[in-house]
């Protein structure tokens, strides 16, 4: 089975009774996104698919030997090209692998403009996610694909700035109301998600969290509108009745739990500081906190991706799935919804951002990918 802790996979053994559970590969530092595996048909061998060097790869297993035999277990790295290697599958008579190829595994971002629904290319030359735009619209953030990296550059694509190293898988940037901090939630190997602050102009990260969320990880920071406080939450993974909103005090670095907040995670404060916007850890449902009711209220009851705030503050953007798979937008003042793009025939990420000019920017997944059949003959 896989476990997904904060922005961390790793794979884990159970008996089929489900008892016993244990690492897969304890101590195994090669990869922090480690998914996706299957057995061969003699069960000697698990190949899985990890995250190596910003390319995705198969790796092989080998199960563990009899007492008295001594060979090496593995993991074993079976692909290794211009590709990215995904899904692999063992042939019935154990001769192949049957794997999904990715060609040019890269994102590209589009703006869509709210009137209209076109969709046009922006930020090009940038392969990224999870961008988002600086208070004044002079800067923007963003997490490199398939790097994971941090950068932020002005919004023409000059003075570009690597903010975090490769090691660190960041996730999530989000500006400071002043332009002059950028928060985001990362991880290290297998180790939990923590939430981060860093400089506009780079150096040394401050971490935030300790753990508050639990064992899978801190995530999605949200600032607060006088930049004192970051909101953020739980991995959905974690169950409605331990998940709840923390609040972290920069200055005095206290971390408290929001009463009121429960069943509640990736957490966005609105500009007037009189909500947090939410996603409900039951079915992904977008749900609004009132502070001066410390009550939760139910916005949209369908499966949801993150929320977003407009950037005056008097609307919610959310996104729909399944068939009709669409954005919209909801007017705080009387609920009402409507649909300003549909998401028909686009593979996009679950991440927006809304931007000037009436308009949201997207990153759409980009590249082919196609079924290889690899030959091997496992001893």
């Amino acid at each position: 089975m896989t476990v997904v802790t904060g922005v961390v996979q790793s794979l884990w053994e159970a008996r089929a009774d489900g008892d016993r559970a244990y690492p897969l590969l304890p101590g195994w530092t090669r990869s922090s996104h480690v998914c996706c595996g299957d057995w061969a048909q003699d069960g000697k061998y698990f190949v899985f698919q990890a995250d190596t060097d910003g390319s995705s790869n198969i790796w092989a297993l080998r199960e563990k030997a009899g007492l008295f035999q001594r060979v090496e277990r593995g993991p074993f790295q079976l692909t290794n090209g211009p590709l990215a290697g995904a899904l692999a599958t063992p042939s019935a008579d154990g001769k192949r692998l049957f794997i999904v190829g990715r060609h040019r595994a890269r994102n590209e971002f589009l703006r869509c403009d709210l009137k209209s629904g076109q969709f046009t290319p922006a930020f090009r030359g940038i392969s990224g996610r999870d961008l988002e735009f600086s208070k004044d619209g002079k800067w923007i953030a963003y997490v490199s694909v398939p790097h994971g990296s941090l950068w932020r550059s002005a919004v023409d694509g000059s003075q570009r700035l690597q903010l975090t190293a490769p090691l660190l898988l960041a996730n999530m940037p989000h500006w400071s109301p002043d332009g002059k901090q950028i928060a985001f939630f990362g991880a290290r190997a297998e180790n939990p998600a923590r939430i981060y602050v860093v400089s506009l102009d780079g150096g040394a990260l401050k971490q935030v969290s300790n753990g508050e969320s639990g064992k899978p990880g801190d995530i999605d920071p949200s600032w607060s509108p006088d930049g004192a406080s970051l909101a953020f939450g739980c991995d959905d993974s974690v169950p409605a009745s331990a998940a709840s909103i923390h609040v972290a005090d920069l200055k005095t670095g206290r971390v408290s739990t929001l009463p009121g907040s429960e069943g509640m995670w990736s957490p966005r404060w609105s500009p007037d500081g009189r909500f947090i916007a939410g996603l409900s850890t039951s079915g992904w449902k977008i749900v609004l906190y009132d502070f001066q009711t410390q009550r939760q209220s139910e916005i949209f009851s369908g499966r949801s991706g993150y929320p977003a705030w407009s950037r005056d503050g008097e609307s919610l953007f959310y996104r729909s799935f399944g068939d009709d798979a669409s954005w919209w937008r909801v007017r705080l003042r009387d609920r009402k919804a409507e649909r300003v793009a549909a998401l028909k025939n686009m593979e996009v990420t679950d991440w927006f951002a809304p931007a000037s000019n009436n308009s949201l920017i997207i990153a759409r997944l980009v590249g082919t990918n196609e079924i290889y059949a690899l030959d091997w003959e496992a001893p």
